[in-house]
């Protein structure tokens, strides 16, 4: 039903946006729209509530919509404004209403998604002790990013004479965008989690969650793989149970992962500072995903007994290569930028775009556990180091795109380098 909603939805819509239509036309893509954000209201967690069940249906359709008017609107003003310079035709009319619908649509995305909140998490400890608490608060910290810039957005376009070319407000929406699409991934992740005020028993306290927070030394001496295979589980099978080994292997990854990120962000800061020679920071990722790709899966090849396909059917496996992939692309290109072997223009964005791409990616990566609250305590951190990557892909892209370049961007992306590089070497499994 919902996939041929869809489709009816994009035959009209292109129908429209290659031929004049009236009154009629619009309605039929209005309909359409209504309806596929109602059907997705009808598959949300909201059918499956005892209580509030009419309540929450028309808060998430409203909060999907919203969020629909706003990010889909981002878009096809960007298109806009990029066919109205280049025709000539005068933008400036259409960038202030897109702003006032903009702005009833932020107030009606944070007023439904607000009051959904009060309604599936119930209180204070579950807001930090269960995964959709945390991703709730996730979703608001991007969200404040994007309003930050939806705000200086809308103060422009009030104050902005008719004729103002407005390149700093290009930017910015494209930036605004950008955070949007992470705000869905976050939002992706919360369908596949139960909600909080659900979860009793397998609920962390606040005292676990600052346990599992508190910097301790990091590991950086590896347990045998032999033993680790013998002890563990295969890794075909339905995890029940985790061995002490096991965590130990994984922290240490994410450790040394953590020397990695933080020696990449400190020669960043080097670079940013003047020194030469730390432009070549990139290649230190190559190091990196050569690490990634040997120790993330140690039951798979090539340290294991399992086969590189066979282990590619399953979710976390191919998360962990994906994650790889793009580290690969991401050091590969920005090396060559920054050592002037490619030119800046366009490849100067594949950083910022992977970036973007791999926080948005962490924030829909899971681990799978038998038992629910240990693989929250494990993914705890997953989430700041997705919103951490996520603004520094925009940061950069802001500073690449500003016409003089962003200073307060280019110390941005910097720091969230390193707080990234932070998070890690306080990752705690146990």
């Amino acid at each position: 039903m919902r996939v041929a909603i869809g489709v009816a939805l994009a035959i009209v819509a292109l129908r429209l946006a290659t031929h004049p239509a009236g009154r009629a036309g619009w309605l039929a893509l209005a309909t359409l729209a209504l309806g596929l954000c109602g059907s997705s209201a009808v598959l949300s967690h909201a059918v499956a509530r005892m209580g509030d069940r009419a309540l929450l249906l028309v808060l998430d359709a409203a909060h999907q919509l919203a969020g629909a008017v706003w990010v889909g609107g981002l878009a096809h003003l960007m298109l806009y404004r990029r066919l109205g310079e280049e025709g000539g035709r005068d933008a400036a009319l259409v960038v202030r209403r897109f702003s006032r619908l903009a702005l009833w649509s932020v107030a009606s995305v944070t007023v439904a998604g607000l009051a959904m909140s009060v309604l599936y998490v119930g209180d204070w400890g579950a807001v930090v002790g269960t995964g959709y608490g945390v991703m709730i608060l996730t979703k608001l910290a991007v969200l404040a990013g994007a309003l930050v810039l939806a705000w200086a957005n809308f103060r422009a376009v009030r104050g902005q004479a008719p004729a103002a070319g407005g390149l700093r407000l290009t930017r910015y929406v494209e930036v605004e965008l950008g955070l949007g699409i992470t705000v869905l991934f976050a939002a992706a992740s919360l369908t596949a989690l139960p909600p909080a005020v659900d979860v009793s028993t397998d609920r962390a306290s606040i005292a676990e969650v600052a346990t599992r927070l508190a910097p301790k030394l990091p590991r950086l001496t590896s347990p045998p793989v032999a033993e680790l295979i013998r002890q563990a589980e295969p890794l075909t099978e339905t995890v029940t149970r985790r061995e002490p080994i096991e965590i130990a292997w994984s922290e240490y990854n994410h450790h040394w992962a953590g020397v990695f990120v933080l020696t990449m962000g400190l020669l960043a800061v080097l670079e940013r500072l003047g020194v030469r020679p730390a432009r070549h920071w990139p290649l230190v990722l190559l190091g990196l995903a050569t690490f990634m790709f040997l120790r993330n899966d140690p039951r798979a090849w090539p340290l294991g007994p399992a086969g590189f396909w066979e282990s590619m059917l399953l979710a976390d496996v191919l998360q962990h290569r994906l994650f790889v992939v793009v580290l690969v692309g991401f050091a590969a290109f920005e090396w060559m930028v920054r050592t002037g072997r490619l030119a800046a223009l366009p490849w100067a964005h594949v950083f910022p775009m992977l970036c973007a791409v791999g926080g948005g990616l962490l924030l829909t990566h899971s681990h799978a556990m038998f038992n629910l609250k240990d693989e929250f305590l494990t993914e705890l951190s997953h989430a700041p180091m997705g919103v951490l990557g996520a603004f520094a892909g925009w940061a950069r892209w802001l500073e690449l795109r500003l016409p003089a370049g962003g200073r307060l961007p280019a110390w941005i992306w910097r720091v969230c380098f390193l707080g990234v590089g932070a998070l890690l070497l306080v990752y705690r499994e146990a």
